[in-house]
């Protein structure tokens, strides 16, 4: 099994050659399911350590597009381990984050493990409007959608793209998860959503509950 506390080190150091090297021996020892979605988390917690790092002013933007970029490519690399391959099987997942926010991290990752799990993801992108939601639930079907925000102000935006679905009478048939740095209980219950998670493989655990 690979040295996760390593992982996490390495990912928040940036070092891009230790995490390709020690996630290609993960991969070689023919790892399962659920040890890969162990070194997901690995990963996503080394991003915590890059978003410490820019807050004390070591890291600078470019640090943390970079970083984005690393983690993605991580989890490509690690996505025909975690689940059903992406076939789109078990449903459709309306995906986006809400309007005022332009962070797409969180989202990358929450798509690549749905994906890996057999859902269809629709990401509608970063900044989307209410109605962009709403027309994104009818042209897909989709019975679950994700907003995705890092911003306190996010929720708000949550608020009113939950309160455009109800007004388009869409509410009653849908699962709606919300995710990311601003999300707790408190802001669940505010923005009318059924569930919240800050962490990926937990929230693609709650869409699977749904289907």
């Amino acid at each position: 099994m690979i040295d996760t506390a390593k992982l996490r080190q390495v990912v928040g150091e940036l070092d891009e050659d230790s995490v390709n090297e020690m996630l290609d021996q993960f991969i070689a020892s023919d790892p399962g399911g659920e040890d890969a979605r162990q070194v997901v988390e690995a990963c996503q917690q080394g991003m915590e350590i890059v978003g410490n790092n820019f807050e004390k002013g070591e890291y600078f933007v470019g640090d943390l597009i970079f970083a984005g970029e690393l983690l993605t490519a991580s989890i490509e690399k690690l996505k025909p381990l975690l689940g059903a391959g992406g076939s789109g099987n078990r449903g459709v997942i309306v995906l986006g984050t809400v309007e005022g926010d332009i962070h797409d991290i969180g989202k990358n990752i929450f798509k690549g493990m749905a994906e890996a799990a057999g859902f269809r993801v629709v990401d509608i992108g970063i900044d989307q409007a209410p109605a962009a939601f709403v027309k994104a639930v009818r042209e897909s079907e989709s019975k679950i959608v994700g907003l995705s925000g890092v911003l306190t102000l996010s929720i708000e935006s949550m608020k009113r793209t939950i309160d455009a679905l109800k007004e388009a009478g869409l509410r009653d048939t849908l699962k709606i998860a919300i995710g990311g740095n601003a999300v707790n209980p408190d802001a669940c219950a505010y923005a009318g959503a059924d569930a919240w998670s800050k962490n990926a493989a937990e929230a693609v655990k709650v869409c699977g509950s749904w289907v």
